[in-house]
């Protein structure tokens, strides 16, 4: 499916000028311009902000965004981790993403601001979002949530960290979140995709800017451990349920998909759905075209569903 005519052109004029060199100065222009690409925040009951202290003392900051609507008693809830390439974005960037997140999906948001590479680099963030996840464990019942119904899921690189998270408690033999949303993940370090080669350039995110953020997450590591590059792992056995929206035009496609594929085939309740016309990041960019609103409206039903 061809890309409508909004996208091509936003397309276009991204692909007209050079990215900066310096990930800091790029993480500066997303900070700023990508809000502005969201359309208008929807309006939720109510946003609330906690800090979680993380395993080497440094303070993170989490907001639990509560759509309008939701029935008495303790209500379900996503972990989310926010994309940007592990470098870049910010809890304040996903303000409007994580609002229409939480009214489209019927649950709670805990939108969790972890630490980012360079200054960062693996495992922080990933450790970062697996305590804001023992956070929400141990806290449930006093924040008013379900400890039966906790999700956890993310964008992109946030894809990444959800998927990896699952593994890590998997492999210290602790309790699965009852499932795992994953929209459009960077999940493979190799980057030797189909979709990586037909989609190099002039879809918003190229193969040369993923590059430069799997470089920027793993450091000086010569070899990504399945930690770092979920798709690695030998092993998916025992991990959560699973959803997975991959998009049609995206380098990112092809291990979202494979990645799916490999969960069912080990027994693993995985929906994966590609979402047509679309491009990588199209959460944010309901702004630039309304029809980008199917990400979070599938992502919403399907964990709707999933926490029923």
């Amino acid at each position: 499916m061809q890309l409508e005519t909004a996208l091509q052109q936003f397309v276009d004029a991204i692909a007209a000028h050079p990215l900066p060199e310096d990930l800091r100065e790029l993480r500066a222009i997303s900070e700023s311009a990508l809000p502005q690409l969201q359309g208008a925040p929807q309006p939720v009951a109510h946003v609330i902000e906690h800090t979680v202290i993380a395993r080497d003392g440094q303070a993170l900051d989490v907001r639990l965004y509560t759509p309008e609507g939701l029935p008495d008693g303790p209500a379900p809830a996503l972990l989310f981790a926010h994309g940007g390439g592990w470098f870049q974005c910010s809890l304040a960037v996903y303000d409007g993403p994580c609002r229409a997140l939480a009214n489209a999906s019927g649950c709670v948001i805990v939108a969790v601001g972890y630490r980012l590479a360079p200054e960062h680099p693996f495992p922080v963030p990933l450790h970062d979002v697996a305590d804001a996840w023992s956070w929400l464990q141990d806290n449930a019942e006093r924040l008013g949530l379900d400890p039966q119904r906790l999700a956890i899921g993310g964008d992109s690189a946030g894809g990444n960290l959800a998927a990896a998270c699952c593994l890590l408690l998997r492999d210290l033999g602790l309790p699965q979140p009852c499932h795992q949303l994953l929209l459009y993940p960077a999940l493979d370090a190799g980057m030797g995709s189909d979709s990586y080669r037909d989609y190099a350039a002039g879809y918003y995110l190229s193969a040369e800017l993923m590059q430069r953020c799997w470089q920027a997450y793993l450091g000086n590591l010569d070899q990504p451990p399945s930690l770092a590059s979920p798709a690695q792992a030998t092993d998916l056995q025992g991990l959560a349920p699973a959803s997975v929206l991959s998009c049609e035009h995206d380098p990112l496609r092809d291990e979202a998909e494979q990645y799916a594929h490999r969960l069912q085939a080990e027994g693993i309740a995985c929906t994966l759905e590609q979402l047509p016309g679309m491009i990588h990041a199209c959460i944010h960019l309901q702004g630039v075209a309304v029809s980008t609103g199917v990400a979070v409206q599938r992502a919403g039903a399907l964990l709707r569903q999933a926490l029923a």
